[in-house]
């Protein structure tokens, strides 16, 4: 066979190819508008208010601009110094984690449960669950402040991690349960087929593969914990006490607030929310998605 004939016969190969090819979609221009407009409304409609807390805090007492220069950090000093941001800061993080400790653990052990065993009243029981999610924590303040008055935990930490726990937990089991029912249960029992005991198969087999939905309980514990106001200002009165929530509403007076030093309080108790988020976030919808599986 000649040189030509071997060319012609690789072109007609490689246009016959080209003819098989899906043709390219057509650029549709409507796209960007039903898509990228509405995205960009909604991120300019998010950020906008971050965008001037921002300012207030950065910018000079008495100024009015909305690009702030020049900088000033004297906000942050007031906060962190004057008000005591420093006593809130250690106050919210030492509840928040605590708070998302054991709120993971029993939330594991609890989703285990209802997950692995199959017993009588097990569907009533993650219906009441569901349940109390739609219990206001106001309705509970009484029963919870005579509750804690009687172990003797008003205005103590303990109160606060003990009831961010327990409003923490419902929605913290049911999703903990259904990742763990993601996980079949035959390599727990090759795991004891091999010596493990069933402590041990979970701890070994189990638990690594739960990692996602860890994250996910543990980070909507810790930043629920963080934001949450209504308890820490009943439960806790000294000022020694205040978490950042509490701490921030006393930047408020009468009859003026300083409204510098109420958004450096704002970017301060937002930071470790955004840091969080960020970190975890790739974690989340894995989480969220497995923790939706039906046990």
């Amino acid at each position: 066979m000649s040189t030509d004939v071997v060319i012609r016969a690789g072109r007609a190969h490689a246009s016959g190819d080209r003819s098989h090819r899906r043709p390219r979609p057509k650029r549709d221009p409507g796209r960007v508008l039903r898509l990228y407009v509405p995205l960009g409304l909604y991120l300019v409609f998010t950020l906008v208010p971050f965008y001037w807390m921002l300012v207030f805090a950065v910018r000079p007492a008495g100024s009015t601009t909305p690009v702030p220069w020049p900088i000033t950090f004297e906000h942050f000093e007031t906060v962190w110094n004057d008000i005591g941001y420093a006593v809130f800061f250690r106050n919210s993080v030492i509840v928040g984690v605590w708070s998302l400790l054991a709120t993971t653990v029993l939330a594991v052990m609890g989703g285990y449960a209802l997950s692995r065993y199959r017993f009588r009243g097990r569907t009533l029981f993650m219906v009441v669950l569901l349940c109390t999610q739609f219990i206001p924590g106001a309705m509970l303040l009484i029963p919870l402040f005579t509750i804690f008055k009687t172990l003797g935990l008003i205005n103590n930490l303990g109160s606060l991690i003990v009831a961010d726990t327990v409003f923490n937990l419902p929605l913290s089991v049911i999703l903990m349960s259904g990742f763990i029912s993601a996980v079949p249960f035959t390599v727990e029992e090759a795991a004891m087929v091999d010596g493990c005991t069933r402590l041990r198969a979970f701890l070994a087999v189990v638990l690594p593969q739960l990692r996602p939905g860890l994250i996910a309980v543990g980070s909507f514990a810790f930043i629920h914990t963080w934001n949450n106001f209504l308890f820490a200002l009943m439960f806790v009165s000294r000022q020694d006490s205040f978490t950042i929530p509490v701490g921030l509403s006393y930047t408020i007076g009468e009859y003026s607030a300083d409204f510098g030093a109420l958004a450096a309080g704002g970017v301060v108790a937002a930071v470790p929310v955004v840091c969080v988020f960020a970190v975890v976030q790739r974690y989340l919808v894995h989480g969220i998605s497995a923790g939706a599986v039906k046990g």
